[in-house]
């Protein structure tokens, strides 16, 4: 697809915004996602490419099942992402295991695939559950969104819409960063415990500040 020249900089190469999207778990952060990749955003999603990397053939499949065992292997041989998030959730040692097999992996990837996508210009949104502060230097990013729910009802989500048990939901919550933490990184939080209507509104905003950035005219706070 062609780059409008009010979208090139003074070298005439494609200008980009790279955009992190987070938000705890039953947050809405995939439903803000899906909103933004209809409107032209290049969506790059950490969770999908943590599954990349555990599937047979990938470069965690086997450091994995060597640090978990056989028990976490399916019946088709794929990774039971559930069997290994019912340990890790319960034991801190074993969570950062996981991570260290999986984390500079799944950056390396969002780092490759973001290159790619800043070639062609325009939005790119990353998809990141677990921010950390230096996500922002790490994968050069401009703009961090954060999709905003109160504990309780992102607890309700998940058992009334995901299937989760109260307690496991409750558990999964209180082991990632907390609502003060994620939104002190944030440069737009968006409130998704009001109707859709109002969310769509609110990206809807989002969107016209980030295409005001892609064109050099700057952005003010959407919200």
């Amino acid at each position: 697809m062609s780059v409008p020249p009010s979208t090139l900089d003074k070298a005439g190469q494609p200008r980009s915004v790279t955009v992190v999207l987070t938000g705890g778990i039953g947050s809405g952060k995939s439903t803000v996602a899906s909103m933004l990749a209809s409107k032209g955003a290049a969506l790059v999603d950490a969770d999908a490419i943590a599954r990349e990397v555990i599937a047979p053939g990938g470069p965690a499949y086997g450091p994995v099942i060597e640090r978990f065992g056989d028990s976490v292997v399916g019946p088709d041989g794929t990774i039971d992402r559930q069997a290994v998030a019912s340990v890790v959730f319960s034991d801190p040692a074993a969570l950062a295991d996981l991570n260290a097999i999986t984390h500079p992996l799944i950056g390396q990837i969002m780092i490759e695939r973001r290159a790619s996508a800043q070639s062609r210009g325009g939005v790119i949104v990353l998809d990141i559950p677990l921010l950390r502060a230096t996500h922002r230097e790490q994968l050069g990013v401009d703009v961090v969104v954060v999709v905003d729910t109160p504990v309780e009802v992102a607890i309700d989500r998940l058992v009334e819409h995901r299937g989760f048990e109260r307690s496991d939901a409750e558990a999964r919550v209180a082991a990632q960063m907390s609502r003060e933490e994620r939104r002190a990184l944030a440069d737009f939080t968006l409130d998704n415990n009001r109707p859709h209507e109002d969310l769509a509104a609110q990206v809807d905003r989002l969107w016209a500040n980030l295409e005001s950035r892609l064109t050099g005219r700057g952005g003010q706070d959407p919200a």
